[in-house]
């Protein structure tokens, strides 16, 4: 009998790819679509038969069920689950939680996907209904509190208790069994089988969600428990991973159910043979696979690949990769480690699992490609495989396929005739060439300008590249690395045509494809190894001090971690593997304390203090930066086990290639040539070689085009292709082809579009680097900042769309330190400022300013913008709700020169922000400032990093071209504001708008908006405005700008540069001294968070966009502490958050609910996170019903959050909205006022109800509550009433939502992009 055959299979969305291997036999490899109905029900299976045909040269009919008994094991990865979830087709289920928290979900962190999308677009609930459990546990102890009683304090008793990690938990509620087994009935006889339980805080106390899985068991539900997949702090992403489990994993087994039936023995046959690839790298068993390790399973099985086979340890050299699809490009790493991330988000679902860290970018073949507003686009939007590129004949879009194929880098012959109509002609050149001329006429109508079909292509093809770029330097430069010093490897239909021109813009010069390059994944399956993952919180803690003895801890780490190894080695020898093929690795999850961002450091056999060291050196890599003599703690303890495949040792390519003689291929006199367009050389006679006809150690030299019937390889100028055993290597040889001359005087709108992808790119990397290299919650876990680039002048450049309130703002804030310092500015010097007079918004916000200096001259400025937690000031947290002038608000800083000469002035700045507040009556200085410091510090950072950045620019373009495309950039975003006021002209006929609104205490905003048509100018005049008031709702003139900004943004449909462009047509109108401009010493503090919501509101409301949204931020402050003028201090701390409420509706959209709106989109801290690190208990955040205004699309609702103090605390709140009601538009209702309630615990336990107002602030006793509940949004057009004629939209509401894949660790990074 001939020897057994492994197969490995990705059944991706377009194409199945099938890898089968045999010993002493050549690999096998089947391509196929994985829906075609016509031909075969299930395409694996499909598959497996055309090559267990292959394999033993017999036919098997379509019609028969396999036979196993040739077949050693089937490994599949398979994108069932990742399609349930982003077509939201998976099971009906329910989610069981916490009482309070019905809408934990629901609302998530708070934040809104896109910032400039008025509509709030947000993807459907995976969820059918919610059951709340009576019950709740929390934890007693505040890592925050300095105050906070330790675990020996307490009397252990029937409700205090130690948690799996010996941490105290306190029972409130123990669960009713009863009450349970009705609820759960209710579900049953409703028809529901399938339920996901996820309670607070049973990562660390499980026994209430044991109670109620064991219950649900008991009567039949299929149960996903959220302490049992992954035992991690964070109830929201804990519950989606519960909700996404129980909602893929009957999709799942349903295929798996009806891919066994093709086979003889069914499922009981593949019990023992069927492998299933997780998103975590690792294969397992049928029997323990779930819909929620599969979301990213084909992806992984590509990581795996080229770990496998393209990395060697003896060379040492990194990998970043690419796998380049049809709508999408897979961005990953590989340094000798596999890298994981344990949240991930996939269609809006963050999920809490393990999994490779893949990062999925909206770029790939079928990209669209389009002109807008003077730039080349390329996506997010793709023409998908229906209608699919124009060359597929069913009238799509030019897309990045039909670039290639127009300049001559795809071979249409290899193509098998499955396009058109009937699928049965081949790739229509013609038309790709037709709409490429059609296309590049209407530029030159446009724009004015003479291209070629080919320079426009190419042009794209250069912006697309660009486009990919962007990814792979946030990947490698946020984990602390140069993209230059990796080697890249493409793999991917789609990935060889663009592997070397994006290798040339990253500055790579070694680029490897493997072979299998087409089929990568399921290769990858088939060198992977089966896994089993344990997991278990911990609550240990690190001494960091040298003369610290950490014996008791590290011996209670290895006694946990010896249990769980031995859980993981047990389960794999369950699965019959031996000891001897089985190793493990450990690792601990760390974090410093007074952070929640952990590390995974993996344990290995050295010393407990090189451990520590090993952390902290971790640390410093990933943030930049270590906190010295602060303790670590241990979050959690994992263990990988992994039982090896038994599969041959790849051997390095590296060493092949320095063993083979190197010859130029035999078969290059023999091959056809063809012509290729190159930016430059234009159409150059090309060398097209057969890839199965190349031996190791051949080379191409290029131009050259390498195919099978796979895939297509570029090799262009500047680039030699040398064959190995297993992989096509191209590298540098000799100098690269010059780049395309650019004229500083003529725009190239390719260029231009290039350059708007380097200087958003630029600002991008700031504010990762802020955020990972910061300490405190409100800039890491809330991402309360802004990173921009600027003129040298102060004016905008590229503001990555981080918090709305600072769009635009900080312009002003340059402006003032470069009128104000001129010359005294000198390289090496960093500017500090918070001050409204300079420019600032309010004290909390506290701007930090690099210049760029080249040949002695400013020319460029980086700036970042970050919220302070507390800045000192009378009240903790720096947000009081009744401070009158601006020192009761905490730390001025005017100008103040941070850094001075490359010196870091600590001295000074512990002055401005400890000592000087104090000096005033009944104020502090800062409570937080070690926090202050580390965070102005990683403000530096990532200033430096942007002042790095704009440097090579500068070198690699010169500074006269840097410039002029900075200003070309400025001129695009111009003429996209200026056609936007010219239709609002059309919309309105020609006559002026006016709009009037109110803040609650009876000031008056007035705005008057006149548009000059044939200009494309406006005047926002505010004229009538209420004069300056003596209480904190004062707005400095620099918001007035970020509200209008946003609200033209928003209104274009288009993505636009976002720069001091888009203000140049507006000339805004100010009276001296009133709210919108008010005098030196105004109080401000709550102009930034809640004036700024009005003005907002105020412009939306003259253009008649939409019904108001809730119009406020809701600003929640509590803690103690501080020090006074007397010099008596106390440590404590400061704690502020921001709530949300209803969007307003518009006139294709209802509101949503329960999201931050206009000015702010900060996130809501994770409510285990916060009770883990501050003495409160959150009984309840949901969603308050019926409280948006009703009409023809009604507002969004708002929310009610009720939080208990668990010690005294000073307690304040800062809102709107509270007497003035979000208006409704066009006949819809006005939504509900929001109210403030304080809950006064009584000796009897029962509670004395006090409204609050707006604006207020009590000294609050442990057991008192406050209860904010968050206004509603304003209607849209009458109730019942239809859509009206009139209506004629703005751009507001794209008509195109690109699919939404998963990502890794740049998910972060596009949330901070996005929408922060």
């Amino acid at each position: 009998m001939s020897a057994l055959v492994r197969i490995a299979i990705d059944r991706g969305g377009t194409f199945t790819d099938v890898h089968c291997s045999q010993p002493g036999k050549p690999d096998i490899v089947v391509k196929l679509l994985s829906v075609d109905p016509t031909n075969y029900p299930d395409a694996p299976t499909e598959g497996i038969r055309r090559a267990l045909e292959l394999s033993f040269g017999r036919s098997i009919p379509k019609s028969s069920k396999l036979k196993l008994d040739c077949v050693e094991s089937i490994r599949m990865g398979t994108t069932v689950a990742t399609n349930a979830l982003l077509e939201r087709k998976g099971a009906r289920c329910a989610l069981l939680t916490t009482k309070g928290f019905k809408d934990v979900l629901r609302i998530g962190a708070q934040a809104r996907p896109n910032i400039f999308d008025l509509s709030v677009k947000k993807l459907s609930l995976l969820y059918e209904t919610v059951v709340e459990i009576d019950e709740r546990v929390t934890i007693p102890t505040s890592s925050e509190d300095p105050e906070s009683p330790s675990s020996s304090d307490f009397n252990f008793n029937t409700s205090v208790v130690r948690g799996l990690t010996g941490d105290i938990v306190q029972i409130i509620r123990r669960p009713d069994s009863s009450r349970i087994k009705a609820q759960l009935k209710s579900l049953h006889d409703s028809g529901f089988s399938s339920i996901a339980i996820a309670l607070l805080h049973s990562y660390i106390f499980p026994h209430h969600e044991n109670l109620v899985a064991d219950i649900a068991r008991q009567m039949g539900f299929a149960v996903s428990v959220s302490s049992e997949l992954l035992p991690m702090v964070k109830i929201v992403s804990r519950a989606n991973s519960a909700i996404a489990d129980a909602y893929l994993s009957p999709v799942t087994r349903r295929y798996i159910e009806t891919f066994a039936d093709g086979f003889e023995g069914s499922i009981a046959a593949l019990s023992n043979k069927l492998l299933f690839m997780r998103s975590d790298g690792g294969l397992c068993s049928v029997k323990t696979f779930s819909g929620l390790r599969a979301v990213l399973s084909g992806p992984a099985g590509g990581v795996i690949g080229y770990a496998k086979t393209c990395y060697d340890p003896e060379d040492g050299t990194p990998l970043v990769s690419i796998d380049m699809g049809g709508t999408s490009t897979d961005v990953s790493r590989y340094s000798g480690h596999l890298e994981h991330v344990f949240e991930t988000t996939t269609a809006q679902v963050t999920i809490l699992s393990p999994s490779l860290d893949v990062s999925s970018i909206a770029a790939g073949g079928g990209s669209r490609l389009l002109q807008e507003n003077g730039l080349f686009v390329v996506g997010p939007e793709s023409a998908g495989a229906h209608p699919g590129p124009v060359c597929y004949r069913k009238g799509g879009p030019l897309a990045v396929t039909d670039a290639n194929l127009l300049l001559g880098r795809l071979l249409p012959e290899t193509f098998p005739k499955i396009f058109g109509p009937n699928e049965d002609e081949p790739l229509d050149i013609d038309a790709t060439r037709a709409k490429f001329a059609e296309l590049t006429e209407t530029i030159a109508e446009i724009k004015g300008i003479k291209m070629s079909p080919e320079e426009v292509a190419s042009g794209f093809l250069r912006v697309a590249n660009e486009a990919m770029c962007r990814p792979i330097r946030s990947l490698t430069e946020a984990k602390g690395y140069e993209s230059a010093s990796h080697n890249l490897v493409v793999f991917g239909g789609a990935g060889g045509q663009h592997g070397a021109a994006i290798a040339t813009a990253l500055g790579i010069s070694r680029i490897l494809i493997p072979r299998f390059s087409s089929i990568l994944s399921a290769y990858g399956m088939a060198l992977a190894d089966v896994v089993v993952e344990v997991q278990e919180p911990s609550s240990s803690v690190l001494d960091t001090r040298i003369e610290a003895d950490n014996t008791a801890s590290f011996s209670g780490l290895r006694m946990q971690s010896e249990t769980l190894i031995q859980r993981a080695v047990d389960a794999l020898v369950e699965q019959d593997f031996s000891m001897s093929d089985i190793t493990t690795e450990l690792s601990y999850n760390c974090r410093f304390q007074g952070t929640s961002t952990t590390i995974m450091v993996r344990k290995a056999e050295y010393e407990d203090k090189e451990f520590i060291s090993s952390f902290m050196k971790q640390h410093e890599q990933l943030f930049g930066f270590t906190l010295q003599n602060r303790v670590i703690h241990v979050d959690d303890v994992r263990v990988r086990a992994i039982a090896h495949s038994d599969i041959p040792e790849q051997k390095s390519p590296y060493q092949e290639l320095k063993e083979l003689p190197k010859i130029e291929a035999e078969i290059l006199k023999r091959c056809q040539r063809k012509k290729v367009y190159f930016d430059l050389a234009g159409w150059t006679d090309t060398v097209v070689v057969p890839l199965e006809e190349i031996t190791p150690g051949e080379q191409i030299p290029a131009p050259a085009i390498i195919f099978d019937e796979t895939q297509t390889i570029l090799v262009e100028p500047g680039y030699i292709a040398t064959a190995t055993s297993k992989h096509i290597i191209l590298d540098r040889a000799g100098s690269l082809p010059p780049k395309p001359p650019l004229d500083p005087k003529n725009v190239d709108p390719v260029q231009l579009s290039v350059f708007g992808h380097r200087f958003m790119g630029i600002a991008e990397q700031m504010g990762t680097i802020l955020q990972q290299t910061a300490i405190s919650t409100n800039i890491k876990e809330r991402l309360d900042y802004s990173c921009a680039l600027f003129s040298p002048n102060g004016y905008l450049v590229a503001n990555a769309p981080h918090m709305p309130v600072h769009l635009g703002a900080m312009s002003a804030a340059v402006r003032f330190q470069v009128e104000l310092l001129g010359d005294q500015i000198q390289d090496g010097d960093v500017l500090v400022s918070n001050h409204p007079d300079a420019g600032g918004s309010h004290l909390p916000d506290i701007t930090v300013m690099t210049p760029a200096f080249h040949n002695g001259k400013i020319v460029f400025w980086t700036a970042s913008r970050a919220h302070h937690a507390d800045i000192g000031g009378i009240r903790a947290g720096s947000m009081p709700p009744f401070s009158k002038t601006i020192e009761q608000e905490g730390t001025q800083i005017l100008s103040f020169k941070l850094v001075k000469e490359g010196l870091f002035d600590e001295e000074g700045i512990t002055d401005l922000m400890y000592y000087q507040p104090a000096k005033y009556p009944g104020c502090s200085g800062t409570r937080t400032l070690s926090d202050n410091i580390s965070d102005l510090k990683a403000q530096v950072s990532a200033n430096h990093r942007g002042a790095v950045l704009i440097r090579a620019l500068v070198n690699e373009f010169t500074l006269e071209v840097v410039q002029f495309y900075m200003l070309a950039i400025q001129k695009t975003a111009e003429n996209a504001v200026r056609d936007l006021l010219r239709f609002v002209d059309r919309k309105f006929a020609g006559r002026p708008l006016h709009a009037v609104d109110y803040l609650d205490e009876g000031e008056e905003l007035h705005l008057r908006i006149t548009i000059d048509a044939t200009e494309g100018d406006a005047v926002f005049d505010f004229t009538g405005t209420s004069p300056q008031s003596y209480c904190n709702l004062n707005a400095p003139t620099a918001i007035v700008y970020s509200a209008i900004i946003y609200v033209l943004r928003s209104l274009i449909p288009t993505s636009i540069p976002l720069n001091h462009g888009c203000l140049t047509p507006i000339q805004v109108v100010l009276p001296p001294h009133t709210l919108l401009s008010p005098g030196p010493g105004a109080a401000t503090v709550g102009g930034n968070v809640e004036t700024s919501q009005r003005i907002t509101d105020l412009v939306l409301k003259a253009l008649e966009v939409c019904g108001a949204s809730q119009g406020t931020c809701n600003n929640l402050t509590f803690g103690y502490g501080g020090n006074s003028i007397s010099g008596s201090s106390r440590k404590g701390f400061g704690y502020y958050e921001t709530i949300a409420g209803g969007s307003g509706g518009g006139p294709h959209w209802d509101g949503q609910s329960g999201t931050h709106v206009h000015m702010s989109n900060t996130r809501m801290g994770d409510a285990e996170h916060v009770e883990r690190r501050y003495p409160v208990i959150i009984h309840e955040f949901g969603i308050r019903a019926e409280s948006g205004g009703s009409g023809r699309h009604p507002g969004g609702d708002g929310c009610v959050r009720e939080v208990e103090f668990t010690r005294d605390l000073d307690v304040s709140i800062l809102s709107e909205r509270r007497v003035i009601p979000p208006y409704g538009m066009r006949g819809g209702q006005s939504g509900k006022c929001g109210r403030n309630w304080w809950l006064q615990k009584l000796d009897d336990g029962t509670y004395n109800k006090i409204y609050l107002g707006g604006k207020n602030e009590a000294p609050m006793k442990a057991g008192d509550r406050i209860r904010i509940e968050t206004p509603g949004g304003g209607g849209y057009g009458a109730p019942g009433s239809s859509e009206g004629e009139d209506e004629q939209m703005y751009g507001t509401c794209p008509q195109f939502e690109p699919p939404v894949r998963a990502s890794g660790s740049l998910a972060h990074s596009k949330e901070i992009a996005e929408g922060n």
